[in-house]
């Protein structure tokens, strides 16, 4: 009667060694690309407030693959602002998901110290 105790326990530690190890992986490159968005916020950020300081007649030119085109100065700085929006939404996506897959961890966890008290008492 042991030997089937003891291969259900054996399961779900590989199953619970598993699901952590994949979610370290996705927690890695959560955080990962969270430093990244930070840091191109941190650069569009300091871009804005040096265009802001120049005047309004300053040609300005965006980088579009190995051309710049001509853009207004209100256009850059829209775009900046847009940049640095969409930044900070993806950061709190990937917070939450983060946070989602701990959650799991710990659930996963919990089940299998459920299972293990469960067994002892018997």
């Amino acid at each position: 009667m042991a030997a089937p105790v003891d291969l259900e326990l054996k399961k779900a530690f590989a199953v619970l060694q598993a699901k952590m190890v994949d979610t370290q992986q996705k927690v890695k490159l959560a955080d990962l690309q969270i430093e990244q968005l930070s840091r191109m916020k941190k650069h569009a950020n300091l871009t804005h407030a040096e265009i802001t300081s120049l005047p309004d007649s300053t040609r300005m030119y965006e980088g579009a693959g190995r051309m710049f085109i001509l853009q207004s100065k209100d256009e850059i700085a829209n775009q900046l602002l847009e940049k640095q929006k969409t930044a900070d939404e993806k950061v709190k996506e990937l917070e939450q998901k983060k946070t989602y897959l701990e959650h799991s961890v710990k659930d996963a966890e919990d089940n299998i110290r459920e299972m293990l008290m469960s067994r002892r008492a018997q």
